[in-house]
């Protein structure tokens, strides 16, 4: 089960006596059990039936003591364990799994158990996913980024042009409550019925459209060498703003992607955007990109940004600046 039916089946007052929400990418788990949070209760019965728990501060004897609790005003009572993941699982959680094979249900139950998957081999998780939800909330791979914001733009109703989305998936990462946040800010001053594009990337999160490592990429598999100069210089005059490890990141992640299109049997657009996990809007600059780098070229080029990252951390290194580092892969990877 996906966030989206667990909040529309909670919408659907479909309550459950637990919710499990545990993984690597905290959004998710964030998303649901906030959800509960501001809406299984009325507001007046909050104070009386609403209890938050923080796996820290709190055991498994006050957790449970809590949940046999009946509700006092309304129909059903919540507890929201924030942190669960902090709790004494190697305590006294008996006392947890006793209460999951029976539990109360006019309570609802929360375990928020963020940054770490659940242990699936413990009884309590199998006993979990048969009186409730369990939910594993797991981290994107960078190269999912891009299609996960397109995707949360339309449910929200607005589109978002491919380039812009690509901007934000290399600047942002894969931090999906970072990425929501900057995407609701481009909501509150894009309308819907314009398309996001890279100009308002630059004007509302600050990630210039013209100098960025998206762009940086593109005069590369384009060979404009006076234009990946210019780009590196901008990155040297501003560091704080242009990690060197994030732009090498997204370099050799795009040269990779250039070596595994040489490989592809099939090199259809729609063929090249599955395999490489691009937008079909992309991959006319793969092929580009493969012209101008042959095979032997491309495994050159990542292993100078293996180099160049050594270098970056000091390695042979210790006194070069960091735009100048860049300004030199630049050169390699064009000559």
């Amino acid at each position: 089960m996906d966030a989206n039916k667990i909040i529309a089946d909670i919408k659907n007052r479909k309550l459950l006596p637990v919710y499990l929400l545990h993984g690597e990418e905290p959004y998710y788990i964030d998303l649901i059990s906030d959800y509960i949070e501001e809406h299984v209760l009325e507001e007046a019965h909050k104070g009386f039936d609403q209890t938050i728990l923080y796996g820290k501060d709190t055991d498994f004897v006050t957790l449970v003591n809590a949940a046999k609790r009946y509700p006092m005003l309304g129909e059903y009572q919540v507890i929201i364990v924030k942190e669960a993941q902090n709790l004494k699982w190697k305590g006294d959680d008996d006392l947890l799994l006793a209460y999951l094979e029976n539990p109360m249900r006019s309570t609802v139950l929360v375990l928020a158990h963020k940054h770490a998957k659940f242990d699936k081999r413990k009884k309590i998780y199998k006993i979990a996913e048969k009186a409730g939800v369990v939910l594993e909330s797991a981290k994107l791979y960078d190269d999912k980024i891009a299609p996960w914001i397109n995707s949360f733009a339309k449910e929200r109703g607005w589109e978002i042009h491919p380039q812009a989305a690509a901007m934000m998936a290399e600047y942002l990462g894969n931090d999906l409550s970072k990425v929501v946040n900057e995407l609701e800010k481009l909501m509150l001053n894009v309308p819907k019925d314009r398309q996001i594009s890279a100009q308002d990337i630059e004007r509302n999160i600050g990630i210039s459209k013209d100098f960025n490592v998206f762009e940086l990429n593109t005069a590369l598999a384009k060979r404009e060498a006076t234009k990946a100069f210019q780009i590196v210089s901008y990155f040297a005059a501003n560091p704080r703003s242009n990690p060197i490890q994030v732009i090498l990141g997204a370099m050799a992640g795009y040269f990779t992607k250039i070596l595994k299109y040489h490989y592809l049997p099939d090199k259809s657009p729609q063929a090249v955007a599955r395999e490489l996990g691009v937008h079909p809007f992309f991959t006319r600059e793969y092929d580009l990109a493969a012209r101008s780098y042959n095979r032997r070229k491309t495994f050159d080029i990542i292993a100078y940004l293996r180099e160049y990252d050594l270098k970056s951390k000091g390695l042979n290194a210790a006194n070069i600046e960091q735009g100048d580092l860049l300004k030199e892969l630049v050169y390699k990877i064009l000559y």
